[in-house]
């Protein structure tokens, strides 16, 4: 099975870098061409959430091997996580972002690749986190003062913490992070080479080209929903039938669809809520980084202790 999710993936791999280089040449040669952030919102709730829409059902696989047999226990113990990181945010939203943004760097890293590496080394997963980092490297590379506004708009207002980012961008630092990004690409390449590897270079200069043309929310939006999230899905619905894929995938929607309507729902209830003090799109930044920041903690720690507890 774990070949069949390696050749789907490379095949997505190509697909999206052709994919993103077409959209955008378009984008660049029509630049009245406009992409809202309503659509952004509406492809993460739809696309990008959906694959952590499984939760449920690994919660109780997790639960099995607890030997623990009421399900409301994972509900309860994922939605106070969940709930716990919007609070933190609330009054800590500087030090909630630093740790989010690690996090997620190494999430993106280990999700996008790991199908790829049979190693599970401290070094693997430091690679890992430098290969993820990427995402979070570019659009302050490209478009600095955008990615600031956004850091603002989620609420963080700590001098110190921009007096740095400042210093980080003036000392060419952000640099340094892309040059350790490309590094930990090629380390993973030659790790237990083969020639197919090279699809990590594929995603590294998608991730780029995205950053280079593209607004933050934008590329961040075709990064986490159509390779992130799609690459994740696909490994779900292989899992729900490793013999038919589109089976695989139609079960897969089937199973997801009541949680990710739900979020949608929640999500749209709060927008509504926001708009009253704050302008729209500033709403839906804080409703796709803060509630991605709330759904994440809680999703990883879950394959976490699924994969610790399988061995």
């Amino acid at each position: 099975m774990n070949n069949k999710i390696k050749k789907i993936n490379l095949n997505h791999s190509f697909i999206f870098f052709f994919v993103v280089n077409i959209f955008c040449i378009l984008l660049f040669k029509f630049k009245n061409l406009n992409i809202s952030s309503i659509l952004c919102l509406l492809l993460i709730l739809i696309v990008g959430v959906s694959h952590g829409s499984l939760d449920h059902i690994k919660g109780k696989k997790l639960l099995r091997l607890f030997n623990i047999k009421s399900t409301y226990i994972f509900y309860i113990i994922y939605i106070l996580i969940s709930a716990t990181v919007i609070v933190t945010w609330m009054i800590l939203p500087s030090l909630t972002l630093i740790l989010f943004l690690i996090i997620a760097s190494y999430h993106f890293g280990r999700e996008d690749t790991q199908f790829l590496i049979n190693d599970s080394s401290y070094l693997t997963q430091i690679l890992y986190f430098f290969k993820g980092f990427l995402i979070i490297l570019a659009p302050l590379y490209f478009h600095f003062q955008e990615t600031i506004a956004i850091f603002k708009l989620l609420l963080v207002d700590n001098e110190v913490f921009y007096s740095s980012l400042n210093f980080i961008e003036s000392n060419n630092i952000i640099q340094i992070g892309i040059i350790c990004s490309t590094l930990s690409s090629i380390f993973l390449f030659l790790m237990n080479f083969e020639i197919k590897k090279f699809v990590v270079f594929l995603d590294y200069f998608s991730i780029l080209i995205l950053n280079y043309y593209l607004s933050p929310l934008i590329a961040f939006t075709v990064y986490f929903c159509f390779l992130h999230s799609i690459r994740h899905s696909i490994s779900l619905a292989i899992d729900l039938d490793p013999n038919n894929l589109i089976n695989g995938f139609r079960l897969f929607v089937k199973k997801a669809l009541l949680l990710t309507i739900l979020t949608a729902v929640f999500s749209f209830f709060v927008l509504y809520l926001l708009s009253y003090s704050n302008n729209l799109d500033s709403a839906i930044l804080k409703i796709i980084f803060i509630g991605l920041a709330s759904l994440t903690f809680p999703h990883i720690l879950l394959e976490y202790f699924l994969e610790k507890n399988e061995k």
